[in-house]
């Protein structure tokens, strides 16, 4: 096999594409693990002192143990465990290289990147795993100003926001989490939500402190409130009644959700629902519509990110592996509780 060949080539790097890899290893194949970001590129993103909702052992895979330092895995944790459980196995990894396109059909698949250099690769592959999550792409407002520079869809760091006023759009558990972390920090929050009340999928945690907080006027919350226009330092939001009001914000984070990259799944020739926008996916093998080519994680629940998490999306691999190698069906663990949005 040449230094370019590989026999299954995973596009994305997160905890689902790498167990992927690391099954195709333990079969004696030789995998690959492409991103466009850097390993585990959505866990890095996440809020820095996020602590996840799920305990060690749910998170682990290829069968090496995760340690933490108390009951629930921090993102730092995290992303160490996957640096040094990549490096155990020895996976291949080409990082900060966009898929661009694939050609060519099963057995003889041709995967087109290119690096942030702009210089453009190809690899050879016999089968493909798409296993990119969702986190990349949020769902977007569609509003006037929603692309100015103080206008966010992930939240990472309260700390510059210290004595800053912040509008926080959303009613799930990242804007609560967001609103909160940035009012322990000092900022003034307003939480604007488009329904009357918080998300009813709230970690049972979250829910009494955000909703204390919010009694106590120490976080304001502006229910049945939509979004019109964000401009510098305000928000412009309406209700039923039509009024319209501005609300003072030198940063905006729009904590709406994200979503799979649908347009690249049906650029790769894989049909999907067009309401669920779920692709075509066989439950036995994972294998999609398009001979070779494999689905794995949260991609497989369309527009339903709820679905598939790292929990049970660490078992994707084994099905594929054993499609692929004709090992036959691995029966996957029942699922757990989702972790939280």
């Amino acid at each position: 096999m040449s230094n370019d060949s590989y026999d299954l080539v995973c596009i994305g790097a997160g905890p689902t594409g790498l167990a992927c890899a690391i099954e195709a290893k333990r079969s004696a194949l030789r995998p690959l693990v492409i991103d466009k970001g850097c390993l585990c590129n959505s866990l890095y993103h996440y809020p820095l002192n996020m602590n996840f909702f799920t305990t060690p052992e749910r998170m682990e895979v290829g069968d090496i143990p995760m340690t933490i330092s108390g009951f629930k895995p921090t993102r730092v944790e995290a992303l160490k465990y996957y640096r040094r459980t990549v490096e155990h196995y020895g996976i291949e990894t080409r990082l900060y290289e966009k898929v661009e396109r694939v050609t060519g059909e099963d057995e003889a698949f041709v995967v087109h990147t290119r690096d942030a250099g702009g210089a453009a690769h190809q690899y050879h592959a016999r089968k493909i795993v798409l296993a990119t999550g969702y986190y990349d792409l949020p769902n977007k407002l569609d509003i006037p100003g929603e692309d100015l520079p103080h206008v966010s869809h992930y939240f990472t760091d309260p700390h510059p926001y210290w004595n800053e006023d912040v509008v926080v759009i959303g009613g799930k558990n990242s804007a609560a989490e967001a609103a909160l972390d940035l009012f322990r920090s000092g900022a003034r929050v307003t939480l604007v939500h488009r329904d009357a009340e918080l998300g009813k999928s709230l970690k049972f945690w979250v829910k009494p402190d955000i909703e204390n907080r919010i009694r106590a006027n120490e976080i304001r919350a502006m229910f049945l409130t939509h979004v019109i226009r964000i401009e510098p330092g305000q928000v412009w939001v309406g209700n039923s009644h039509a009024h319209e009001s501005a609300v003072p914000a030198s940063q905006v984070f729009a904590m709406t959700g994200y979503h799979p990259d649908f347009d690249f799944i049906e650029r790769l020739g894989i049909r999907s629902d067009p309401k669920t926008r779920k692709p075509a996916c066989d439950p036995e093998t994972l294998e999609s519509n398009v001979a070779g080519i494999y689905l794995a994680g949260v991609v497989i629940g369309g527009k339903n990110t709820s679905e598939i998490f790292i929990e049970n999306g660490r078992f994707h691999g084994r099905q594929i592996i054993a499609a692929i190698t004709g090992r036959g069906r691995i029966e996957e663990p029942a699922p757990v509780a989702p972790p939280g949005e």
